[in-house]
């Protein structure tokens, strides 16, 4: 399996771009060096971090840990976003609903990616120890009845 197919590396690619097009093309020339440097970087960052956590997947924590970093990454982004409607520098209301509904999705998508990671991470390698001691328990049940 490839990052490429993570829906939250979908969704983080998509709205990058939607942000990167935006802050060329609806803020005003001064905001280019301002917000709209700093609200490109954080989105960008957050696609990054997915992409970088994946290649660390083998390490639970480091997967995690590169996860959490996307997450305040795109947390930073909803700032950003959020300061440029704010101070009417971005004044195109329906992209920026359009915008704040897609980093919410990514956010709430990556906080549930992150719990499902911390449950099931090398579950073949470190099984849990309560399922693995009713699993034998049951075999010698089956074994001692010829079931």
């Amino acid at each position: 399996m490839s990052y490429k197919k993570l829906e939250i590396w979908k969704l983080a690619r998509e709205l990058s771009i939607k942000v990167h097009k935006m802050s060329l093309s609806e803020l005003p020339a001064f905001e280019m060096y301002e917000e709209g440097s700093q609200i490109r970087r954080s989105s960008k960052s957050t696609r990054s971090l997915i992409v970088e956590g994946y290649g660390r997947r083998q390490y639970k924590q480091d997967f995690i840990r590169f996860l959490v970093n996307a997450l305040a990454s795109n947390d930073e982004t909803i700032d950003h976003l959020e300061t440029l409607w704010e101070t009417s520098s971005l004044k195109n209301e329906k992209l920026y609903n359009e915008l704040l509904e897609k980093a919410n999705t990514l956010g709430k998508k990556l906080n549930r990616f992150i719990d499902r990671v911390k449950e099931v991470h090398n579950i073949a390698q470190e099984p849990d120890t309560e399922y693995h001691i009713q699993n034998q328990e049951s075999s010698k049940k089956d074994q001692d009845t010829g079931y």
